[in-house]
């Protein structure tokens, strides 16, 4: 995360190397990112990075937080919304990703994240729905679910079902990059799935 000179620069020039990163990380994955093409764009001196980052890496993924907290928020409100129905809290969320992204916000971005996903990527995206490790934000979120029409158990079934729907979410989103499918594609692929989870795999 972000060194403490990085959070007490002038909010202009903190903004001027934020969009730097933006444009290096649209540009290119990660592990092609230049951190001279950030200082550049950024008209700071190479050594100013490292006061304010350990690395690009460490850079990536405060940029990466940065969109994860706003989806979070999202998470939180369309749960709300839905009155705590997880399967239809989840296509709203998807659906509003999905027309973001259709929009071109942060669209070059979120490729470059999505069509590069590592175990390290999809951890920070679980924090979203149930951030492995916090279990005040876990609970927080399981006392907005409704749980009546939940095949579920108890906590740890719960936060099992969470994972399993995060990760049709995710592979749906890389799949509408990878190939280039329409707003109206990604959402039919993604109900399929969504109903089959929701009626079950297996006959009984």
């Amino acid at each position: 995360m972000p060194k403490i000179t990085f959070l007490n620069l002038a909010d202009d020039k903190r903004q001027l190397l934020i969009e730097a990163l933006e444009q290096e990380f649209s540009r290119v994955p990660l592990y092609h990112a230049s951190i001279s093409n950030i200082v550049k764009a950024a008209n700071i001196p190479r050594g100013s990075f490292y006061q304010y980052f350990e690395d690009k890496e460490d850079a990536y993924f405060f940029l990466l937080k940065e969109q994860i907290l706003k989806n979070k928020e999202n998470f939180i409100l369309s749960l709300q919304k839905c009155e705590g129905d997880l399967f239809e809290t989840m296509t709203e969320l998807y659906r509003l990703t999905v027309i973001e992204l259709s929009k071109g916000e942060n669209i070059n971005f979120l490729k470059n994240v999505f069509l590069n996903m590592t175990h390290e990527i999809e951890n920070k995206f679980n924090e979203i729905f149930h951030a492995d490790g916090d279990i005040e934000h876990f609970k927080k979120i399981s006392l907005l679910i409704k749980r009546d029409d939940l095949n579920v158990a108890n906590e740890k079934e719960l936060f099992h079902l969470m994972k399993i729907v995060i990760t049709i979410t995710l592979r749906n989103l890389i799949e509408k990059f990878a190939q280039n499918l329409t707003e109206k594609e990604a959402m039919n692929n993604y109900l399929i799935e969504i109903e089959l989870l929701k009626k079950g795999l297996k006959k009984i």
